[in-house]
């Protein structure tokens, strides 16, 4: 079978590694000149970290989440299994316990155990929740890794192109993976802003997925190596997606200053913006639209669900099978 997809996010990289598995004859069309280069999988966080997700997300995201960790681990070798650490300053410490009652599979840390996690935050956090089995990937690194694994397996890459969904010709099966671009047939789209940093900083050594829990906006601050972290992310209801605002520039710093006054010398390496697909209930969806597949409205859960919504498009495509009307089905 001849696949065209269009989009090499995320989403179509993971739709492109599951039709490949089953034997489909792959081409992505992508309107930039690399992959990632239009992509606001670009500036995701990289996060694996379903359980902790629960606390804000649907059950379905939970579930789902954690079949990511292995498919990830087959795909890239960037994928580290470090747990994830959730803190909260002392003024804060009720939103700690709000959380924990909102997630499982933690454990309750405390001075000790934090300061074998993480010995640069030992004096500062004297409670937390450790989420043992949740993981990170550096996400540039990751979907790169994957399209060359995907090159190598005889999948067409065709970039600087603007394709009209309209206009494919010459395949059994389109493909719609273009996220916002995507309105033109999914009408209830909507963009969420997201803004991020990545800092660096010599004078502070972080090592796994930090999240520092605040009323008004949470922070996360992923390590990416040889000192440089990533800072996120806000959650906007707007669609601009080249210029950071000034609140939420002083929010991230504010937070990241909060978590270690050593982070008032980091450098800023680069600023990143970008709108992320989502629907009304900020949940994916695999669609028909007339022939057409589409997968889309990740929302800020891009790499924790790419590889099931790919796995469930495969099965409608290679298999017939029926594609759930609510993805609580699939993940159940």
């Amino acid at each position: 079978m001849h696949i065209t997809i269009i989009g090499a996010g995320v989403a179509g990289l993971a739709c492109a590694a599951e039709f490949t598995a089953r034997g489909g004859n792959v081409r992505i069309l992508e309107r930039g000149s690399r992959v990632g280069a239009e992509a606001c999988s670009w500036w995701a966080g990289g996060m694996l970290a379903p359980w902790c997700e629960g606390e804000s997300a649907e059950l379905s995201v939970v579930n789902l989440g954690q079949r990511a960790i292995d498919w990830w681990a087959n795909h890239t070798e960037t994928l580290v299994s470090s747990g994830t650490l959730v803190l909260a300053l002392g003024r804060d410490i009720s939103e700690l316990k709000t959380f924990a009652n909102k997630t499982e599979n933690y454990e309750s840390v405390y001075s000790d155990q934090i300061a074998e996690l993480e010995p640069d935050l030992a004096d500062r956090f004297h409670r937390g929740l450790f989420f043992k089995d949740e993981a990170f990937l550096n996400p540039r690194k990751a979907i790169i890794q994957l399209s060359e694994k995907l090159e190598r397996l005889g999948v067409e890459f065709v970039f600087n192109n603007e394709a009209n969904i309209s206009d494919v010709r010459g395949t059994d099966l389109v493909v719609d993976c273009r996220g916002l671009e995507a309105r033109d047939i999914s009408k209830t789209l909507r963009g969420v802003k997201g803004e991020m940093l990545l800092i660096h900083s010599n004078d502070i050594k972080i090592n796994r997925p930090i999240r520092l829990l605040h009323p008004r906006i949470p922070l996360y601050l992923v390590p990416r190596g040889d000192g440089d972290y990533m800072v996120g992310a806000t959650m906007i209801e707007n669609e601009e997606r080249e210029r950071i605002s000034a609140r939420s520039m002083f929010e991230l710093l504010g937070s990241t200053f909060a978590l270690h006054p050593s982070f008032h010398e980091a450098e800023i390496i680069e600023i990143g913006v970008d709108a992320r697909p989502a629907f009304p209930d900020n949940l994916p969806r695999v669609y028909w639209k007339g022939e057409i597949l589409c997968v889309n409205g990740l929302y800020r859960h891009g790499f924790l669900l790419s590889p099931s919504m790919a796995q469930m498009a495969a099965k409608a495509v290679f298999e017939g099978a029926n594609i759930p009307e609510s993805i609580d089905e699939y993940s159940s």
